[in-house]
């Protein structure tokens, strides 16, 4: 698998964005997947606030998550089905604004797979619109697939074999978020100006058909459920 970046002008609120990967991605190769960070995404559908002061912003991360609890360094929050700081909300590379996450990435990546798959003539294309997230008592940032299209984003093993021959039973591989968090590491946090990324080679199923739930599970079965009634 291989992933290269593509280092763009400074995407502007508003700005098409189509037309802005055209600029910037003259090739994509048949069964690639296409990378966006969520922050290009976001202003282009005008998902900033001006931030007027820290009550404005805690109104903000209630409104758009289903869970938010407050810890001692941010807000503990559920949106979306996942688990993330504040809503995702946050003021980096915001320009004095804030940024929120965009209204629906599932959407947004099938929009954007119909464009490119017609402008580069594709068959088999998948794009995946990224933001940054944290696992439980691990230092620093990791990739998070917020919306996808045109692959499956879950891979299972559930009745196969191991290498000794036992019966898997509940093995499943996060193949959306595996790929995200590939593809932050190399498009960066800070001033790298690559919001764009192409993967080429990822051992991934093509599909135009996507359930957007597959990555979910109930509360009561995640293993983090025990920390989450801690929480409450």
């Amino acid at each position: 698998m291989e992933i290269k970046t593509a280092r763009t002008s400074i995407f502007r609120e508003n700005e098409n964005l189509p037309e802005f990967i055209f600029k910037h991605i003259k090739k994509i190769p048949d069964k690639s997947i296409l990378v966006v960070t969520s922050k290009i995404v976001a202003l282009s559908e005008g998902r900033t606030v001006v931030h007027r002061n820290e009550k404005q912003k805690i109104a903000l991360i209630k409104q758009e998550s289903t869970l938010a609890i407050k810890t001692k360094n941010t807000w503990f929050t559920i949106k979306d089905g996942m688990v993330m700081a504040a809503s995702g909300i946050d003021e980096s590379n915001g320009n004095g604004k804030l940024m929120l996450l965009p209204k629906d990435s599932f959407k947004s990546a099938e929009f954007l797979r119909k464009k490119l798959a017609q402008k580069f003539r594709l068959k088999n294309l998948g794009v995946l619109i990224t933001d940054s997230g944290f696992l439980p008592f691990r230092m620093g940032a990791i990739g998070l697939a917020l919306g996808y299209a045109g692959f499956k984003g879950v891979r299972n093993y559930i009745g196969r074999k191991d290498i000794f021959g036992r019966i898997l039973r509940f093995s499943r591989t996060d193949v959306a978020d595996s790929l995200a968090t590939a593809a932050v590491l190399s498009t960066g946090e800070g001033d790298e100006r690559t919001p764009l990324a192409i993967i080429t080679g990822a051992p991934v199923v093509f599909t135009n058909k996507i359930n957007k739930k597959e990555l979910r599970i109930k509360a009561s079965k995640d293993i983090y459920a025990p920390l989450f009634n801690k929480l409450n």
